[in-house]
């Protein structure tokens, strides 16, 4: 009777451990995956949620801060005010029109710290002609934000570079400069129209 009932425990046991390790291995599977590994698609409204809570971007970040930054990574989030769903898809849907230049990002709130790295090197080395330099100038005044950014963080500088890329390089106007620049706002709030 004891090796019966000995017999019965030992197999509820191990048929309980087997169903509980196939229960471990089934909630692992079923498990989500956090935010931070999914890639959403510019413009939607989980990649807004997403960058909404991202703190990679501040005011006054500066250009050699980003020298801590992984090479592969991004910076991400707004730098002053909240983002406005609105204005953000807006943006991405208008960004498009200038996918085939890699020098541009597709989300103005997602920058690849390669992508502004490679900016930075045309700020440094591009040298604009007195003409290219008074496109460049009129840029300026015509920028809702009277420039590259806001402030003269790594925006300015990876923008100011981009700039001399996109005028030496695709012949781009004046008018053509500020309406990516506006486009490329990454201060949160409802945004701008832009020149485009």
């Amino acid at each position: 009777m004891l090796k019966g009932n000995l017999k019965f425990y030992v197999l509820t046991l191990t048929l309980f451990a087997g169903v509980f390790s196939l229960g471990t291995k089934i909630s692992k599977v079923n498990h989500p995956v956090s935010s931070e590994e999914k890639t959403f698609l510019a413009g939607s409204l989980e990649k807004f949620e997403f960058l909404s809570n991202q703190r990679s971007n501040k005011c006054g970040l500066q250009a050699t801060n980003l020298d801590s930054y992984p090479e592969d990574g991004s910076i991400q989030g707004s730098c002053c005010a909240a983002m406005d769903l609105k204005q953000y898809q807006k943006q991405v849907e208008r960004l498009k029109k200038y996918s085939n230049i890699s020098q541009i990002p597709e989300d103005p709130y997602d920058v690849p710290v390669s992508l502004a790295k490679e900016l930075f090197q045309y700020q440094k080395n591009i040298k604009l002609t007195p003409e290219q330099q008074s496109i460049y100038d009129e840029a300026m005044k015509m920028s809702h934000e009277g420039g590259p950014c806001c402030c003269r963080c790594w925006r300015w500088t990876a923008f100011e570079g981009q700039a001399k890329k996109l005028i030496t390089e695709y012949n781009f106007t004046s008018e053509q400069i500020a309406g990516v620049w506006d486009l490329e706002d990454g201060c949160g709030g409802g945004g701008h129209e832009g020149h485009t």
